[in-house]
């Protein structure tokens, strides 16, 4: 990527360790097997919560679901 820049380290861009170097395979599994403790800990304070969990397992079915 031309564009690609290194983040600094404790940017609050960087990706979570919970979504950090994983395929949308493992990490669909991983979000299915999540219970709300897990899901609250994994993405405090992040916009990801707006989702909520329901939703984030609904779309990683279809991740699952998808071939390829």
């Amino acid at each position: 990527m031309a564009f690609a820049l290194t983040l600094p380290e404790g940017s609050p861009y960087a990706a979570r360790d919970m979504l950090a170097g994983k395929d949308a395979r493992t990490l669909a599994a991983e979000i299915l097997a999540m219970d709300e403790v897990t899901y609250r800990d994994a993405f405090k304070g992040s916009a990801m919560k707006r989702a909520k969990l329901a939703g984030l397992q609904r779309n990683a079915q279809v991740v699952l679901g998808n071939p390829g």
